[in-house]
């Protein structure tokens, strides 16, 4: 089976490095920055369309956030993440029973590629999706099917697992099987709403759909 993992709130908790780059990029364009509750919506959707209310949908000021956050992603932000308790054994299980593993990212491909490249399992994954970095849309759906066509994988014998609705909705879109996950950034409504498959709340209940 092709296994597709989201990032950020599925493979790791990213909160901090994330909510710290958007802090960054207000501060630098003297906008005031949100509650952390508010920052942690922030986590999933692409940064355009969350920036985008906060500068009056000012292109020109949402292209300048995006390139503040950039700027401390690139020097502190990649680093400032935790794997969540029992993924590596989960992802070590996944591999030792033949199943082949990918991820598939809103966060642009050059920030992803040295996160996984520094887990201890990045090894594991055949392969990493992610948007362009100029892109406003998370193009979950379009990375899905372009993995799918890469692993020449049939959707009835794939799976998209991520915290947030963007991964039901990609999976859906591709007829795969969407598998929510409650430790990430999302919650049980929002995938319920989405049409997830099926719902863990640890990564244990996560190998019990996927190894049965």
């Amino acid at each position: 089976m092709l296994c597709l993992f989201d990032l950020d709130g599925t493979l790791i908790d990213s909160e901090h490095g994330i909510t710290a780059c958007v802090k960054h990029a207000l501060l630098r364009l003297d906008v005031p920055v949100p509650a952390p509750e508010e920052l942690r919506r922030w986590i999933g959707p692409p940064l355009r369309h969350s920036f985008a209310p906060l500068l009056g949908h000012d292109a020109e000021r949402i292209e300048a956030a995006v390139a503040y956050y950039h700027e401390r992603f690139d020097s502190h932000g990649w680093r400032e993440h935790q794997v969540y308790p029992g993924i590596e054994l989960l992802i070590e299980r996944l591999r030792g029973a033949g199943h082949r593993l990918a991820v598939v990212t809103s966060k642009p491909h050059r920030h992803a590629a040295p996160i996984i490249a520094h887990l201890s399992f990045g090894a594991a994954f055949g392969r990493l999706y992610g948007p362009h970095p100029g892109s406003a849309h998370s193009e979950k759906a379009a990375m899905i099917a372009e993995a799918l066509a890469d692993f020449g994988a049939d959707p009835a014998d794939a799976v998209m697992i991520g915290d947030r609705h963007f991964d039901i909705d990609g999976a859906i879109a591709n007829q795969v099987r969407g598998l929510g996950v409650l430790w990430g950034f999302g919650d049980r409504e929002e995938l319920e709403q989405a049409g997830a498959h099926a719902i863990a709340a640890a990564p244990d209940e996560l190998a019990d759909l996927l190894l049965g």
